[in-house]
């Protein structure tokens, strides 16, 4: 599991990704201004794992872990990451498939919503013509 957190050009967003097995789950969350160490902590240990529940996996192919590491290659590969903002383009997909799904969704219910609210104000239209039929 990774927490980043970084500036996005107007908020401090943190992203989670959590691979299990061969699926990448991505949560994105807004903290809004330069978050402390203490809302971190909290945002952790309150909302992390409801975001990551909410979340759909995405498959993923891990890449191999390699026996041993030479320390200072290990070091050059731990600050070119530190240097690297944002999140990786694996988790940006699941995030953006994640969008695309919710989107759907949403799509769906307005539709029903709007058919019933037709269906509804032509029963009542139909109501009050036969009532006017009938001298009411």
């Amino acid at each position: 599991m990774k927490l980043t957190v970084y500036y996005d050009d107007q908020f401090w967003v943190g992203v989670v990704e959590e691979v299990v097995d061969s699926s990448l789950k991505a949560a994105r969350f807004v903290f809004g201004a330069e978050p402390n160490d203490s809302e971190i902590l909290s945002f952790v240990n309150q909302h992390m794992m409801s975001l990551l529940a909410d979340s759909k996996p995405m498959s993923y192919e891990a890449k191999p872990i390699t026996d041993k590491v030479n320390p200072k290659r290990l070091a050059r590969q731990v600050a070119r990451e530190m240097q690297i903002q944002g999140i990786s383009s694996s988790s940006h997909e699941a995030l953006k498939a994640d969008l695309e799904s919710r989107k759907k969704e949403r799509k769906v219910q307005t539709r029903l919503h709007r058919e019933e609210t037709a269906k509804r104000k032509r029963e009542l239209a139909t109501l009050k013509a036969k009532a006017k039929r009938r001298g009411r």
